[in-house]
């Protein structure tokens, strides 16, 4: 499922236009990005939590040369589900 088609059935689940399911999934979305810029975590209970991941420097290999690279420390987005995702993904 791709954003429109969410925000078609956001739209037809609680009776409100289109457009205006739309603008609150982007408002949304925009609010948990700027959460996760921030270092803040978002918890939405029975849904699930994202938080902000560090990943250390580490030494990689080059496929193409087998060379060895360095590939530098980041930040990444993780996402833990919770019970409630959870018992509706396994049944």
């Amino acid at each position: 499922m791709r954003k429109p088609e969410l925000a078609e059935a956001i739209a037809a689940k609680v009776d409100i236009s289109k457009a205006k399911a739309n603008e609150v999934l982007t408002a949304l979305t925009d609010e948990i990005t700027d959460a996760m810029a921030r270092n803040d975590s978002v918890s939405l209970i029975g849904f699930g939590t994202f938080s902000q991941r560090e990943r250390k420097a580490r030494t990689g290999k080059n496929p193409q040369t087998g060379a060895a690279i360095e590939i530098p420390a980041s930040k990444n987005v993780a996402f833990k589900p919770g019970k409630a995702l959870k018992d509706a993904v396994n049944g």
